[in-house]
């Protein structure tokens, strides 16, 4: 991410936040996300946005909004390393494996460059297409746990990367959803 971006989102979250804590928010939240989407784990909901010190203090959607996007960044982030370090065991893993993690490594990178546009696309104000960009997050997280399941036994060593990436991307797809909704209400008709 370029450094512009990221001192921009810095200042972006402490105007943002205030010292209250407001797990309320948090919970009213993650309560009403998990009612609107049937795959969205309200407990897993509330254990990763209460895990992030600053989602504490956040008072409003918007906030909470850009804390779970950018949580969606670090986690691809990360199971991009993994991955790496995974593929540079190639011993461990027989070719089908070796190609379903070549794959996932270049799922996971594009969708770090899409969280990356998502993140500029909402702190602009184009929350449409923040949404629309957290979507094809989610779907590369799901390829990827598919393109295991195409032959019989075979266990995808990344089910729990792809679950999170899908669930924190389904979080911030409701969030957006409901900061979009709050924001233009005529929408909501």
């Amino acid at each position: 991410m370029k450094l512009s971006s990221v001192i921009s989102s810095c200042f972006f979250i402490l105007w943002l936040i205030t010292p209250s804590y407001s797990t309320d928010l948090i919970n009213s939240t993650c309560k009403t996300c998990s009612i609107k989407s049937p795959f969205l784990n309200y407990n897993f909901c509330i254990t990763t946005l209460e895990a992030i010190p600053v989602a504490r203090h956040v008072t409003n959607l918007q906030g909470l909004a850009l804390i779970a996007i950018e949580l969606a960044m670090q986690n691809a982030t990360n199971t991009t390393f993994k991955i790496e370090k995974m593929l540079n065991r190639t011993q461990e893993y027989d070719s089908f494996a070796l190609n379903c993690l070549q794959y996932c490594m270049e799922m996971y990178v594009d969708a770090t460059s899409v969280l990356e546009t998502s993140i500029e696309a909402f702190l602009s104000g184009e929350f449409f297409i923040a949404d629309v960009l957290m979507v094809a997050v989610m779907e590369a997280a799901s390829t990827c746990e598919e393109m295991f399941m195409e032959k019989e036994g075979e266990i995808c060593p990344l089910s729990i990367e792809n679950y999170n990436l899908f669930e924190i991307g389904n979080i911030a797809i409701c969030i957006i959803n409901m900061f979009i909704t709050s924001k233009y209400p005529s929408l909501n008709s």
